[in-house]
């Protein structure tokens, strides 16, 4: 009898929660109580109002690199945080280019490592006669807002700025600071980055964890999202620069011995070297991840991955995928090449760059005498572009950030795994793991492969129903790890 009516207890309360729309009851269905389903929905509506509006505010600011003029956009985020009581600090650390630092303390007695929001405000330069809006106009078309910066991250910088807004107003108790940080020139030389970490260093305080750009979320055709992709490392790069010396003279005279004949004859052994393939964890799990949305006998290659390496078809299918091959091995493209200034003139000198991607891990002493053994010629010389070389790096996927985007990515986008991602590109997230934060890429929007392509492009756009709904994730996953008692 006790145990009957406590059943009926239970019931009267979660239809009581139901109807008054709280989410206690959420548990028992298998699912995770969010942070912002205790906002109540006409607040929500207001605050994704309000989203689309500084969206757009935000595009209309042109801080195309170069040369920046970041400090518009850092004043951008500081009037609105200065509005909302949020502490913040500009510093300009060059004319016209600044970094944002903004921060809510923690409320707990003893307070947990922080949490910081990082977004870069530059964006790289666009050609308005090929856009069908002026890139800086922000304008409403087909239910998409296009601006330059739309997916590369404008949008994402919104969001943490949002979140930050929604923690100050719902008043949201903290056991961990939480910080967001706006850089300048990440597009070109990371001049932003790099002079906070030696500057403004403490201001992190330790951080355990970061959110920044890199995360991949692309809807198929028929508009499910395959998986959810966070970056947890990237790939590091190492330019090279090839120089071959040889006997000048006048074009209409070859001669075998010539600097532009040595240096084909260099790259066609360079292009034809086959870096060795190499297993990474993080590259298995991915694969494993993505498996069951594969044909049965990739999945099976895909679940099995070292064994699948054996197999010389396979290892072929590999390197004729692009979107595949650069997660097994270093890579090496040819970009650019010089010679001669006129036609009928043998040049003394030719050379060619080199854009060499290496796995985390990787050597670059190595991999350089590697290249030299290859060439075997003394008249051509390789050497790094730049002696600054930073070792790629990742980040683990047994932490509690990277459960937090499993939780509240299932809740938003239910049948669609989280997969760690390796990125072929380089980001600002290789320049923070060394201090100590596990740092991650994690988009809370989903796009079109259309829209994503337009990064950098032209066009560059994101629905409306996206900037709405972005944010609301963000700061889900945020107070999933940030929050007091979650």
């Amino acid at each position: 009898m006790f145990r009957k009516n406590r059943l009926i207890h239970l019931f009267a309360f979660c239809l009581t929660m139901l109807l008054t729309g709280t989410t206690l009851c959420a548990q028992d269905n298998g699912k995770t109580a969010l942070m912002s389903d205790r906002i109540p929905a006409d607040r929500m509506r207001q605050y994704a109002d309000q989203a689309v509006a500084w969206e757009q505010e935000y595009l209309r600011i042109d801080s195309t690199n170069p040369p920046g003029n970041e400090m518009r956009a850092a004043v951008f985020f500081k009037k609105i945080l200065d509005a909302e009581g949020i502490e913040n600090r500009v510093f300009e650390y060059a004319p016209g280019r600044a970094d944002l630092w903004a921060r809510i303390p923690h409320t707990s007695e003893t307070a947990r490592r922080p949490f910081v929001l990082l977004n870069h405000m530059d964006v790289v330069t666009s050609d308005p006669t090929h856009w069908k809006v002026p890139p800086f106009s922000a304008q409403v078309v087909d239910g998409a807002i296009y601006g330059r910066g739309a997916q590369d991250m404008k949008s994402e910088g919104l969001a943490h700025l949002m979140v930050m807004v929604m923690l100050q107003r719902e008043k949201v108790a903290l056991d961990r600071d939480v910080i967001l940080l706006a850089v300048s020139d990440e597009e070109a030389d990371g001049t932003g980055t790099d002079w906070f970490i030696a500057h403004q260093r403490d201001l992190l305080g330790n951080a355990e964890f970061m959110i920044n750009e890199g995360g991949e979320n692309i809807l198929r055709p028929d508009g499910r999202l395959k998986y959810v992709g966070v970056d947890v490392g990237e790939k590091s790069p190492l330019w090279l620069h090839v120089v071959a010396h040889g006997q000048p003279g006048h074009g209409s005279r070859p001669n075998g011995d010539s600097a532009p004949d040595r240096l084909v004859r260099a790259l066609q052994r360079i292009l034809a070297y086959k870096t060795p393939l190499r297993v990474l964890p993080v590259v298995e799990e991915f694969l494993k991840t993505i498996a069951s949305d594969e044909p049965p006998v990739r999945a099976e290659e895909f679940r099995d991955l070292r064994r699948s390496l054996n197999n010389e078809k396979f290892r072929r299918e590999i390197e004729a995928d692009p979107d595949l091959n650069y997660l097994f091995r270093d890579t090496i493209a040819l970009t650019m090449l010089g010679g001669s200034g006129q036609t009928n003139v043998i040049p003394s000198e030719a050379w060619a760059n080199l854009d060499v991607r290496l796995l985390p891990g990787g050597n670059p002493g190595q991999f350089l005498a590697t290249i030299r053994r290859v060439v075997d010629d003394p008249h051509v010389t390789v050497e790094p572009q730049t002696a600054d070389f930073r070792e790629a790096n990742y980040s683990p996927t047994d932490t509690a950030l990277y459960k937090a985007f499993r939780q509240v990515t299932a809740h938003y986008f239910p049948g669609a795994p989280v997969a760690p991602l390796l990125t072929s590109g380089y980001d600002e997230n290789q320049r923070y793991r060394p201090l100590g934060i596990y740092a991650y890429g994690f988009n809370p929007y989903t796009a079109t492969q259309e829209e994503n392509d337009t990064e950098h492009g032209n066009d560059e756009r994101i629905r409306v129903e996206e900037v709405r709904r972005g944010f609301r994730v963000m700061f889900d996953v945020v107070t999933r790890v940030a929050a007091k008692g979650e």
